[in-house]
């Protein structure tokens, strides 16, 4: 039997092979699994709003060991992962972030959307698009108070699209 720990000797449907091993001449498989699920989330209203057992109960069961990566198809929302204990964090993200970014900045050229489009676009960039989070024992490996935001930077942004990608 090969002592090197990460030498997988069995083969299955997520393996290819990539040499055999010089030491015990068994074939040598990299394993690697990718789950790939698209949610829609209703519309919310303008702020933030915690997404994390909606994320998982989309995501479903979850491999013993790899990553979660999710992305948001919008340029006007936004995810992050934050505090999801004390309601006064969404409150001081929104207030902070509107003061940052302010709707009706003499500067802003793109605004046949709305007043609150441009400030959305550059919210959605400084927060940005994406999450990713290991997987540890078959859960998120998320700190102790950590929960996955969606940012809903318009007033009336729509349903949000949601790209799942599980790697194990």
């Amino acid at each position: 039997m090969c002592q090197l720990p990460f030498i997988a000797s069995i083969k299955s449907d997520f393996c290819e092979l990539l040499t055999n091993c010089s030491l015990c001449y068994q074939y040598i498989y990299f394993c690697h699994m990718v789950i790939q699920k698209t949610v829609t989330l209703p519309p919310m209203p303008r702020g933030y709003h915690l997404i994390t057992e909606r994320v998982l109960d989309a995501a479903g069961e979850l491999p013993g060991t790899g990553l979660m990566h999710v992305l948001i198809q919008h340029t006007s929302a936004g995810l992050t992962l934050n505090e999801n204990a004390d309601p006064t964090v969404r409150h001081d993200f929104q207030s902070f972030l509107d003061h940052l970014v302010p709707e009706n900045h003499p500067a802003y050229q793109h605004t046949d959307e709305g007043s609150d489009d441009m400030p959305a676009h550059l919210k959605s960039s400084i927060l940005g698009s994406s999450v990713t989070i290991p997987i540890t024992g078959g859960r998120l490996n998320l700190g102790t108070w950590q929960g996955i935001y969606l940012c809903e930077f318009r007033r009336r942004g729509g349903s949000r699209r949601l790209v799942i990608t599980i790697l194990s």
